[in-house]
Order: C-alpha cells, then sequence, then structure tokens
C-alpha cells in the first residue's frame, strides 16, 4: 500500500483546517486531553500541570562510586569510512551561500582506511541519517569531531568545515562514552551521566534553556535529574533516557516527535501558526494502546532504548514492546496509517509475532525492528519512489543473518551481520553503500565484498557516507586493513 504525504519541513498548513481562528489536529485527541491533560495551552503557553520535575532528583553520580557510571562499548578497532565527503555538498542541489569549500571532498565508493585515524584506535562511531558530521570515540574515551559545521554542530567555537577529526577543548577533561547527531547539533554522553550539546538551537534542541541562536562550544543541558545512559538526535530535536527508564525530549515538536501530546502550535497575530519550543528536556509521561475506538493508557513502560528519524521517534521497553510518535508519513510509525502520533503509541504488530524486540533503529523516513528470532522489520519509507510499508514487513533478504549493527540514512542501510557487511539503497547512492562504482545503488540486501575476511564490529551512517569501525586484533584483520584503499581529506 502506498501513500503520499507532504514532506517534513514543509508546515503543516495542508494538515489543518482554521476554525475560530484555531488550528484543528488530523485526530481528535479531546477524550485523551481531558483525562490526562494538554502540555500547552491555547495560547502555545506551557500549560499548568503537575508532573514529575527531574530538578527535584539527584543530581550526580557519587564521585567514589565507579559502579554506577555509565559504560561505553567494549570493542576497538580501525575506522574505515564510504561515501560523499564534500561536506558542504551533501544532499545539496547547489553551492551554499558564502561557502569556501564547498569543492573539497570526494566520492568513496569503496570503503577506505581513514588515514588521520590511522594509529587511533576506537570504540564508536556516529552519525546521523540527517547529519553531514561525525564524531569519533577513541580508545582513551575522547570525542573526536569532522564535517559539515555550519551551525557550530562540531563545537570547535566557529563555523569552519573540518576534513580532518579535531579533538574538542571543552571535553578533554571529561570521558565521553557516545554521542548522536541531528541535522545541525551533536550532543555528548559522558561517563557520569551527564550530556552536552553544541549546533543549531534555534528550536531549542541543545536543551540548554534558550533558543539562543548556535551553542557554539559544549555546553551542559539543563538538567539535574538521574544519570543519562542513552542519547539521540532527530533532525531538529533531541531524546535522551535516563538510567531508571525515563525519557525526556526537547527541540522542534511541530510534528509531535518529542511525545508530549501536542504540536506546541498556537495562532499569533494575523493567524499565523507559531510553535511553542521545548528549550531544556521534559519528560515523556504517557505511553499508549490505541484501538478502533478508544485510547488505554499504559503502565509500567521501562524505556531500554531510543532512536530518531527526521522527524519521528521510536523506544524499545524492557518487556520487548516498541512504541513510536512524531510524522506519521508513509507509515514510519508502523501503525498502517499515515497519521501522526503526538504520544508514544505501542506498535501492536509485533506481539503477533511471538517473539519481543530486541533492537531499534531509524532512517529519515523509515524504521528498522530486529526481533529475538532475528527477523530484522522495515516499515515506512526507504527509497523515494514506489510504494512504502505501512507495517512492519519482514526483510527476506535478511533471514538468518544476526545482525549487530544497522546504520541508517537518508535511504541508505548498512548492517554488520555475522562475519559480514550488508547493505542496500537506491539511486542516488554516492558510494555509502560501499559496493564500488560499477554497483553504486541496489535496492536488495548485498554483502560488500570488500570487506570479505573482517569482521566489522559497528556501523554508522551519515546522509551519505557511512563509518565503519573494523576488529584489528588478529595479524590476518591488520593485513586486510593494509589491503583497502587509503583517504587522506
Amino acid at each position: 500500500m502506498s501513500t503520499k504525504r507532504k514532506s517534513e519541513g514543509k508546515g503543516r498548513a495542508s494538515k489543518k483546517s482554521k476554525k475560530n481562528g484555531k488550528a484543528k489536529h488530523d485526530e481528535d485527541m479531546s477524550d485523551f486531553d481531558d483525562e490526562f491533560g494538554s502540555d500547552v495551552s491555547n495560547d502555545g503557553s506551557p500549560a499548568n500541570h503537575d508532573e514529575h520535575d527531574p530538578n527535584n532528583d539527584i543530581e550526580d553520580l557519587p564521585a567514589d562510586d565507579d559502579s554506577l557510571r555509565v559504560k561505553g562499548p567494549d570493542h576497538l578497532g580501525k575506522v574505515l569510512i564510504c561515501g560523499a565527503t564534500n561536506w558542504d555538498m551533501v544532499a545539496r542541489k547547489s553551492v551554499p551561500k558564502g561557502c569556501k569549500t564547498a569543492n573539497k571532498g570526494r566520492n568513496l565508493f569503496s570503503p577506505h582506511v581513514f588515514t588521520p585515524l590511522d594509529n587511533i584506535r576506537v570504540h564508536m562511531v556516529v552519525s546521523g541519517c540527517n547529519a553531514a558530521h561525525s564524531v569519533i570515540i577513541t580508545e582513551d574515551w575522547k570525542a573526536l569531531v569532522f564535517g559539515r559545521n555550519e551551525k557550530c554542530q562540531l563545537g570547535t567555537g566557529n563555523t569552519e568545515r573540518h576534513d580532518v577529526p579535531v579533538e574538542l577543548e571543552e571535553l578533554k577533561n571529561l570521558t565521553i562514552v557516545g554521542a548522536a547527531c541531528g541535522r545541525n547539533h551533536t550532543l555528548f554522553l559522558t561517563d557520569r551521566g551527564h550530556v552536552y550539546a553544541c549546533g543549531d538551537n534555534l528550536k531549542g534542541q541543545c536543551g540548554v534553556g534558550s533558543t539562543v541562536q548556535m551553542v557554539e562550544k559544549p555546553t551542559r543541558i539543563r538538567y539535574k535529574g538521574p544519570p543519562i545512559v542513552k542519547i539521540a538526535c532527530g533532525a531538529e530535536f533531541s531524546v535522551i533516557l535516563d538510567c531508571k527508564g525515563f525519557l525526556y525530549s526537547f527541540g522542534s515538536p511541530e510534528y509531535g516527535q518529542l511525545g508530549h501530546n501536542t504540536t506546541g502550535e498556537y495562532i499569533q497575530s494575523s493567524g499565523k501558526v507559531n510553535y511553542q519550543f521545548e528549550k531544556a528536556p521534559k519528560m515523556l509521561v504517557h505511553y499508549i494502546e490505541k484501538n478502533k475506538d478508544h485510547v488505554t493508557p499504559m503502565q509500567d513502560v521501562d524505556i531500554r532504548d531510543i532512536a530518531c528519524g527526521t522527524n519521528h521517534t521510536i523506544a524499545l521497553d524492557s518487556k520487548k514492546r516498541v512504541f513510536s510518535w512524531g510524522f506519521g508519513g508513509y507509515g514510519r510509525l508502523g501503525h498502517s496509517d499515515p497519521k501522526d502520533e503526538i504520544v508514544p503509541r505501542h506498535i501492536k504488530f509485533f506481539e503477533t509475532q511471538g517473539k519481543g524486540i530486541k533492537s531499534i533503529y531509524c532512517g529519515s523516513s523509515f524504521s528498522i525492528c530486529i526481533n529475538d528470532f532475528k527477523v530484522a522489520y522495515l516499515f515506512g519509507q526507504s527509497k523515494k519512489t514506489g510504494e512504502a510499508n505501512m507495517y512492519p514487513k519482514p526483510m527476506q533478504d535478511l533471514y538468518g543473518w544476526n545482525v549487530r549493527s544497522v546504520g541508517c540514512g537518508i535511504t541508505a542501510v548498512v548492517m554488520a551481520a555475522d562475519n559480514s557487511v550488508i547493505s542496500f539503497g537506491p539511486s542516488p547512492a554516492f558510494g555509502e553503500l560501499g559496493h564500488g562504482p560499477t554497483r553504486k545503488s541496489t535496492t536488495t540486501a548485498m554483502e560488500v565484498k570488500a570487506l570479505d575476511g573482517l569482521y566489522v564490529e559497528q556501523v554508522a551512517c551519515g546522509m551519505h557516507h557511512t563509518l565503519l569501525l573494523a576488529r584489528d586484533e588478529s595479524e590476518a584483520e591488520k593485513d586486510k586493513i593494509n589491503d583497502l584503499p587509503d583517504y587522506e581529506p
């Protein structure tokens, strides 16, 4: 089944009718609002509801208790890269105004050794489906950044693009165990459960308590709750998860992607629709199950993992249930319809499959869930043309593969599974699939032959580039890595 929907970022005018000067939502949630309360009043100001205040929780981990520290991944390896490296031009048709380096960089159609990191072993590679920048977390838990930097998303204090990874002075004395990349902003997670943000903040996506235009250097977000253990970024919003299983979100609520039972919109002067942005982390308090004729609140939801697309979010709880919310176009929420969801809604489809979900991932306009039977489901649209999966559909090409890491771009999917790397994605592609110049795109999953003999620990995809973390423990693995071509910016 296919469906057409106005693309994200174009506004919500086509989805509303105006009546008595007020915007009307696609779906009537008035009963739900009456029972649980809305987060925004009619004039766009925050409604005054009693709810959990994270500022009343513990502020920091005990200084002498290392057992409570947030842990990063144990694996180590060398960084490989493929795809578009002209960061200023990625996903753009014209040179941006004032750009002086637009012609620097090229497309790498097969995996290359990233030579600036040739002598550095790495714990984690990070990018995002909306990002033309990346973060590298090294063996000694330091954050290196590179790529596009027009909105200070690299946190270097300026807007100068960096092709060679650089370390951030503000984070040098911290232990960085995680990161997340939005369209023009970045989050960093420390082992103390603290989150630092930098980049574009016009919609509050950096969570520093204001909508200052840009946060030029990594700044600790305005949050004093339990230690944060996971972070994720959409295009212009962010979601963080604390050690107690509670989610917090901030940034743009335009499509309900913050999960606060509102799109944050209000009518300004002359009938102009404006949005109440969340400038600091705010807890998600409601999770629902929706049937044809009623909405049921769900209790005891303990979130364990999160993933964000451009304007949607999915979450996995301790009972292996999946919830989704935000922009619903092309079925990316898995509810068999294209409606937006402004509160986390349980994806009931997986209850019929006999096994729970163990891992979740998001591309720009699609989602992927993998269950305990090693079955990968895709819903949404992973290509610009053709039909969309309005509900989770098994990816038959991946039956039997033990998938351990997935990178999702705008349309590309790259997976580390068993002793192979598998990728697929439609044209246009710029090398992010790694199949070489003679096969730039493929709509069916194929093994990346250039990586035969290598064990890839982790994969991360940006808009049109892929980072791979290849294990280098044995001499044979080191020799195989050395046989790959070099990429020197």
